[in-house]
């Protein structure tokens, strides 16, 4: 979250000494978390993520409100985010290792449709695996200390078929089913708190 941030962060000098639009392409197939907490910790002026299909001419509201004030807008778009009934968007049809269908695009198409429509500049910066790396935090230093530890811990138990995982601030250990069973998405109320910043 940090690099995408502080990548964010860098945006907003290059969107104001041009005034043109920054979308910031981040990681996110089905879920949008890295948009979300990176766009609201960077101050971006609209985040579209994968759980909440979005409607184009609401996102052009947003680029031309911020234009009206005199302020060039940044939008973080995760890969996976698609317009309401609209398809995936992708440059071609490239698989990965996993078999699914490589996601990259949708913020030179926004930028695009940006363009056409508000007649306003558009640029699109792709993040990509950039996001993964980064120094990690000392919170990041103490937790994967304590994971190994209790990890450990979990081996000589012989508790097997679990991982350690943060509850609030205790390591505890969770069946491997029940941590990767079902895909962590963003709930709406989420979205809706991040949305007061659109615009």
């Amino acid at each position: 979250m940090t690099i995408a941030t502080e990548a964010i962060d860098r945006l907003h000098t290059t969107a104001e000494s041009h005034h043109r639009v920054l979308i910031c392409e981040v990681m996110g197939r089905h879920a949008g978390w890295i948009a979300l907490h990176s766009g609201m910790a960077g101050g971006a002026n609209g985040i579209l993520i994968p759980e909440v299909p979005f409607e184009l001419n609401e996102v052009m509201g947003w680029v031309e409100s911020r234009f009206r004030s005199h302020y060039s807008p940044i939008l973080v778009v995760s890969e996976g985010a698609l317009p309401k009934d609209g398809e995936l968007i992708t440059k071609d049809a490239t698989l990965d290792s996993f078999g699914h269908v490589k996601l990259s695009g949708i913020g030179e198409w926004l930028a695009g449709q940006i363009e056409q429509r508000t007649g306003k500049e558009a640029r699109t910066t792709v993040l990509g695996h950039v996001q993964r790396g980064g120094t990690p935090t000392a919170f990041d230093r103490v937790l994967a200390t304590r994971f190994g530890l209790n990890a450990i811990k979990a081996v000589k138990d012989k508790d097997w078929g679990k991982m350690v995982a943060l509850q609030g601030t205790d390591i505890v250990r969770v069946p491997l089913a029940t941590a990767t069973g079902v895909l962590k998405t963003v709930p709406l109320a989420r979205y809706v708190e991040a949305s007061a910043f659109f615009g």
